[in-house]
């Protein structure tokens, strides 16, 4: 695997790439890298001639200095799980080759970045945009892989494709659970052997929410039995659990509103904010 950490160097490599008839698969990531990392990097090994995964944790989609100072940064564990998994490249950029400038620019989705992540985490989203607007032009990839545990960030990440006229495909694929059914998860680290234990208790909840949806529970209702399972625990805090059209994350008062519904949460164990979702 080869590792690059300025975009000259990485771009020539590309060139050559292209120049080989290769197809590009890429795959951005912010580092503490787990098995559901590895999932997209197998995918896009499955499609694709030459893989390219980046790690940046990217400071201008932390709204929260803290949250951004206690991310975990393994790269050198990380750098190993990829070459074990035969990843072509890696591009971990230092923060000053990213933003070598003070960024101006702000991104507005209109109604897809003011609901759920992005009412609770303000200028989140005009982050991801940014660095992954930089990152695909970097890039060029054919192909781009997302985890769907990020769903949202995935609408929008779609939307800005869409009207950028980014010339690459978008894949998102499904989530990985450890065996007590918890999404994987870079912030899965920071919680303790209990506290992972217990945060299976948001998928389980999820599971029932589903169903109790699908035997026709008024959203209100179910909406109330999550809140009031979860924070049943006394270390669990529910900052939002909605019912979303998962094309445009208009929040749903019936199901039957949506040819596809989704089911997205945001959970403090502790103060280790987790996210998860289910379609129904």
């Amino acid at each position: 695997m080869q590792i690059f950490k300025e975009i000259g160097p990485l771009k020539a490599f590309l060139v050559e790439k292209r120049k080989q008839g290769q197809t590009l698969g890429f795959v951005a990531t912010m580092g503490a890298l787990h098995e559901g990392h590895l999932k997209l990097i197998r995918d896009s090994q499955n499609d694709n001639s030459t893989t390219i995964c980046s790690i940046f944790v990217n400071p201008s989609q932390f709204n929260n200095p803290a949250d951004l100072q206690k991310y975990p940064r393994t790269l050198e564990k990380d750098i190993l799980m990829l070459t074990e998994t035969g990843c072509d490249a890696l591009f971990c950029p230092e923060v000053e080759t990213m933003y070598d400038q003070k960024s101006h620019l702000r991104f507005d989705f209109g109604h897809l970045d003011k609901v759920m992540e992005g009412q609770f985490r303000p200028g989140h989203f005009s982050g991801v945009a940014l660095v992954v607007s930089k990152l695909l032009h970097i890039v060029e990839p054919d192909i781009a892989y997302f985890g769907q545990k990020d769903w949202q960030q995935f609408a929008i990440i779609r939307q800005l494709v869409i009207e950028l006229k980014f010339n690459v495909v978008l894949k998102s694929v499904p989530t990985l659970r450890e065996p007590n059914g918890l999404a994987l998860s870079s912030r899965n680290a920071r919680l303790t052997s209990a506290q992972r234990e217990k945060a299976s208790l948001i998928s389980r909840v999820l599971t029932s929410a589903k169903e109790k949806l699908k035997n026709g529970t008024p959203v209100g209702e179910v909406k109330d039995f999550v809140i009031t399972t979860l924070e049943a625990e006394a270390e669990f805090k529910v900052e939002y659990f909605e019912v979303a059209d998962s094309e445009n994350l208009t929040l749903l008062r019936n199901v039957t509103e949506s040819a596809r519904p989704i089911l997205c949460i945001a959970v403090f164990v502790g103060d280790v904010r987790l996210i998860d979702n289910m379609f129904l």
